[in-house]
Parts: structure tokens; C-alpha cells; sequence
């Protein structure tokens, strides 16, 4: 037990950054090679997450330092900004929702979906997967393995780990939330936002690496607040225009 919450709650997300790198393996090269091989095809990466999950997949795309090339379905109902928030919970886990998304983002053979959901286990995360996977498109999952093999499947009998291509395992505890104080009931400091921003981050900087290396040149938006940059970022929103939803 930790008299300070503030350096227990770092510390508890730096161990968790750690074991993503001692697991890492050949998951996280693999996920930056089929998304390099996507890119360097004239694809994007699409991303998607539902209520605080969506939060990772908004941190991806138009930001300084990151790929262009990255697509998030955002979907009314399952972000944040939803009112009465409550509702998110509702939708993540209602059937059938997955397929009226994709109605309107579409995806083909050759394409490649990340997915994240920290338990794995809702409807629309499962079922997205499941229906990509269906279309041709490659599925990467990014979800706590330990989490999700704890809960059941609100979805049929699978969860989002059992339906994915590729799986990287976003370390956490059962709930997220890490930290533990004395006389206060429940634990507080969920780490999946911050663990899971370092990791898919992290993967975005192997998926350029391995862009570089088959002489595709990768396609990274500057700070928007240097100078110059505006000039540079309009250049490849352009390009990259008609292949993106949000523009």
C-alpha cells in the first residue's frame, strides 16, 4: 500500500508499459507489417473503439507525429461526447449494431482493422471483428488478455481475443482500475488509456520504421504549431483525401 496515489498510480503504469515490452514477441512486428503493407498498397489503417476505448482510436489519427494513413470509425452512440452517457454502455453491448456501422464504413479485402476493447467481451468489438474478418479485412485486437479470459462473452461465445488475426495484449488488472487505498472500497486509476496509448503509439513508430524500410515514403503529419507545417500537412491531407472519412 502507497501513502502517495500519485506516484502508486505511475508506477503501476510503468510496470504495465514494461511487461507490454517484454511480451511484445512477434505480435507487435507482425501487426506493423500487415498495417505497412496496407499503407504501401494505397490503403489506410481503420481503428476502432467504443466509450473510453474510443479514446485510444481518436489518439491516432490527425495528430503531429503520426500517420495520415489512419481511418477511425467513430460511430454516433459509442464516444463520449454521447448524452446521457449511459448510453454507450447500452449500444457497446446491443447486437447487430456492428453491422449497421459498417454499412456505412465499408470494409474490402486487403484492409486492416484495429480494434480495441479492454475486456473483449461487448457486442459491437466482437462482432466488428467477426464481420471484417468475413469482408477479407485483417483484424488486429488490442485487449487485456487477462481481463478478458476472466469475464464471459456478451456476444455468442466468443471474445474479441478469439476473433482477431492478430493479438496484442494491453497489460492491466481485472476492471483497470490499479490502485488500491486504504479505506476507500473500490480501486481507483484505470491504466488501459494511458498503458494502451504508449503501446499503439509505439506500434505506429514500428509501422513507419517498416515503411522506411520498403522505400515507401511514410506519410507523418507535423506539429501544426511549427513553422511550415501547415504547408507540409495540407500536401498529404489532400493526397489522402478521398481515402479518408473524416475529411
Amino acid at each position: 500500500m502507497h501513502s502517495d496515489g500519485f506516484t502508486a498510480y505511475l508506477r503501476q503504469v510503468a510496470a504495465f508499459i514494461e511487461r507490454a515490452e517484454l511480451q511484445a514477441g512477434t505480435t507487435i512486428p507482425a501487426a506493423a507489417e500487415r498495417i505497412a503493407a496496407a499503407i504501401a498498397a494505397g490503403r489506410v489503417l481503420r481503428v476502432f473503439g467504443a466509450s473510453h476505448a474510443g479514446i485510444l482510436a481518436q489518439d491516432l489519427f490527425y495528430r503531429s507525429g503520426g500517420l495520415v494513413a489512419i481511418d477511425p470509425i467513430l460511430p454516433g452512440g459509442l464516444m463520449l461526447n454521447e448524452r446521457p452517457v449511459t448510453r454507450t454502455s447500452h449500444l457497446e453491448r446491443l447486437p447487430g449494431y456492428a453491422e449497421v456501422i459498417l454499412k456505412e464504413s465499408p470494409l474490402r479485402p486487403g484492409d486492416v482493422l484495429l480494434v480495441i476493447s479492454v475486456s473483449g467481451r461487448n457486442a459491437v468489438g466482437v462482432e466488428m471483428a467477426s464481420i471484417a474478418r468475413e469482408s477479407g479485412a485483417t483484424v488486429i485486437a488490442l485487449t487485456n488478455l487477462e481481463y478478458s479470459r476472466s469475464v464471459t462473452a456478451r456476444s455468442g461465445a466468443k471474445r474479441l481475443y478469439e476473433v482477431a488475426d492478430i493479438v496484442i495484449d494491453l497489460p492491466g488488472v481485472r476492471g483497470d482500475a490499479a490502485v488500491t487505498l486504504e479505506g476507500v472500497a473500490n480501486p481507483v486509476g484505470p491504466t488501459s488509456t494511458a498503458v494502451g496509448s504508449a503501446i499503439l503509439q509505439g506500434l505506429m513508430v514500428e509501422v513507419v520504421r517498416q515503411l522506411q524500410l520498403r522505400g515507401f515514403d511514410p506519410p507523418v503529419l507535423l506539429s501544426g504549431n511549427l513553422d511550415g507545417a501547415d504547408e507540409q500537412n495540407a500536401r498529404l491531407l489532400e493526397l489522402y483525401r478521398q481515402r479518408l472519412s473524416y475529411l
